[in-house]
């Protein structure tokens, strides 16, 4: 490694603070100096220190910034890591930080080996993802436009006499609200749009998602994992596209941790202490799951909506399937008769969900030698 130098970035819109280390153990390290955040300017920074044919070693922590930077470098034939934040090993009494601690910092730690690396996407499953949580976005929009529809009327002693709110009565009911004031009838009908606009963006995302998934790599993992009870075409490549490729996990354990499905835990001595879920990874991901996991309350059973999903499926998928489902609408069972509330059930059974889900991409794409 005498020849090897380790370089920490820590990247911001404008600028990126440098600094290197050297291969050898104990070797030099110096805050370098700082370099805009362009591209000319990082390839000329990287051929000025790998000019005399010395190997680089680049970092830099995931953030805002995205994976331009590490797919520029790796064009050019250097090695780059994108540093998961979260697990950066952290002093408990360091109570500076700089843009240039930073930088030594990942420099000395990615040559010390002590980084975990993030799965960076390719640019096709990057660019379906973000399809996919711009929709997510649409959802919370809507959400939020409902209730300030709703908060507006409850404000004014106008209130919907039916069971259930967003159905086609309840819009009829909308459009015979009335006020004395026309200000206040001019902010009901903006409210009303402000709901239909968002209502048409969701359905405009939905459509790009089905028109694009056929030529997506990983289409036939989504088809294959919509044979689960819970996991329609949304949820199935929601999780699909958060998760990527389901072979780097040797085992279903480590995608529940991945998506922070597993306990927290405090081990110390004789004292042990559980707690909720960790929350880690997606929590897109974890949401769709949680929700799909609320269809296993109900006794095991194939509906038609699932049949039509799972007749052009492998006979193996649909056995994985039907298995996973007779054992979690049981496991919720269970659970409940243990006097568990429901919200914890259905976390425990989207946990388990994760896992034949594991199982099934599993098995439409087998590990590469």
């Amino acid at each position: 490694m005498q020849d090897s130098i380790f370089i920490g970035l820590d990247v911001h819109k404008a600028t990126i603070a440098v600094a290197i280390a050297r291969g050898e153990r104990g070797g030099e390290v110096r805050h370098w100096g700082t370099i805009p955040n362009r591209a000319d300017h990082v390839r000329k920074f990287a051929e000025k220190l790998g000019g005399d044919g010395r190997q680089l070693y680049f970092c830099y922590e995931a953030g805002p910034c995205g994976y331009g930077l590490h797919r520029q470098l790796t064009e050019i034939g250097h090695d780059c890591m994108v540093v998961a934040p979260s697990l950066i090993p952290v002093k408990a009494g360091d109570r500076v930080k700089t843009d240039r601690r930073d930088a030594v910092m990942l420099a000395k730690l990615h040559r010390a080996g002590e980084l975990t690396a993030v799965r960076v996407p390719d640019a096709a499953h990057e660019a379906m993802r973000d399809l996919i949580r711009a929709r997510a976005t649409a959802v919370r929009v809507t959400g939020k436009a409902r209730q300030h529809l709703q908060g507006f009327l409850l404000r004014h002693g106008r209130i919907y006499p039916g069971k259930k709110g967003w159905t086609k009565a309840y819009r009829r009911w909308l459009t015979t609200v009335r006020f004395t004031h026309p200000a206040q009838q001019i902010v009901l009908q903006d409210y009303i749009h402000a709901v239909t606009d968002a209502e048409a963006r969701i359905e405009r995302l939905t459509k790009q998602i089905a028109d694009l998934l056929p030529a997506w790599s990983l289409a036939p993992v989504v088809e294959a994992v919509q044979a689960m009870r819970g996991v329609a075409f949304i949820v199935a490549v929601t999780v699909v596209a958060e998760v990527g490729d389901f072979n780097r996990f040797d085992n279903p354990r480590q995608l529940m941790a991945y998506l922070g499905l597993t306990p927290s835990e405090h081990f110390s001595g004789a004292s042990v202490r559980r707690g909720g879920i960790t929350k880690a990874g997606s929590g897109l991901a974890r949401r769709v799951l949680i929700e799909g996991a609320w269809s296993y309350r109900m006794q095991a059973r194939v509906s038609r909506k699932l049949l039509d999903r799972v007749e052009s499926l492998p006979q193996v998928v649909r056995d994985i399937a039907w298995k996973g489902q007779l054992r979690m609408c049981q496991r919720y069972r269970h659970l409940m008769a243990t006097g568990k509330p429901k919200v914890v059930a259905t976390t425990a059974i989207a946990r388990e969900m994760a896992g034949f889900i594991w199982a099934i991409a599993r098995t439409v794409t087998p590990a590469r030698a």
